[in-house]
């Protein structure tokens, strides 16, 4: 399937199941930062599952291409189906992926996407090159972005074991101090998750570090 088809098919499914009434409340709950079709997350998941089927999925070269054109669009549905897409091809990762990734985080910017962004693309993507690690913090945390910040943060969030804890010493250490409650609030959540694997490493920080009120109290939910 051409990249033109690809995207034609996806867009005639998406809107041929919207629904009003719930995209002006999904738009609502976004602070009216994009539209939607209406679309809630299973029957979205449904819609696409042909388009994601190993054996139709474009070549790799060109879902980055396909990637970009759908980040463009205003509905959000496109967002979330492309980060779906993109992780299609995890086990794929090239070097460059990284800027593709970058990409994605910093525009149509919120959450529910740079979370997926960070823990499931550059997560898996610092795994496979962890000599980017401290090229690409570096850059973030000296960017003016909360949202490359946040992903800083939470690449690292499912490593467990992997976790590498100077590192994130350091990122945390560079944001303290910030007024942002999506900093504040991944600094918690990325340290409350690490306390399943490491609790003891995880009260030892909190108390040697001034953390704001709400990333103790997320960092330590799971201890006390």
């Amino acid at each position: 399937m051409v990249k033109s088809d690809f995207m034609d098919a996806l867009e005639y499914e998406f809107r041929a199941s919207s629904n009003l009434r719930l995209a002006l409340k999904q738009k609502a709950y976004v602070r009216n930062q994009f539209e939607f079709y209406g679309l809630k997350t299973t029957e979205r998941r449904e819609i696409q599952k042909p388009f994601l089927i190993k054996d139709f999925l474009p070549e790799k070269n060109e879902s980055i291409a396909i990637i970009k054109l759908l980040w463009e669009k205003p509905q959000r549905e496109y967002h979330h189906f492309s980060q779906e897409l993109a992780f299609k091809y995890v086990n794929q990762l090239e070097k460059t992926d990284i800027v593709l990734f970058e990409y994605m985080v910093t525009h149509k910017s919120w959450w529910d996407t740079v979370d997926f962004i960070a823990n499931k693309l550059m997560g898996a993507y610092f795994k496979k090159y962890p000599e980017q690690r401290k090229v690409y913090i570096e850059k973030w945390l000296k960017s003016t972005n909360i949202w490359l910040h946040r992903s800083a943060l939470l690449f690292q969030l499912k490593y467990k074991n992997d976790l590498d804890k100077e590192l994130l010493s350091h990122i945390i250490n560079s944001l303290l101090g910030s007024k942002e409650f999506f900093i504040n609030k991944a600094i918690g959540w990325l340290l409350r998750e690490y306390s399943r694997t490491n609790p003891e490493w995880v009260i030892e920080y909190v108390e040697k570090t001034e953390l704001s009120t709400l990333s103790k109290r997320e960092a330590l939910r799971l201890i006390y």
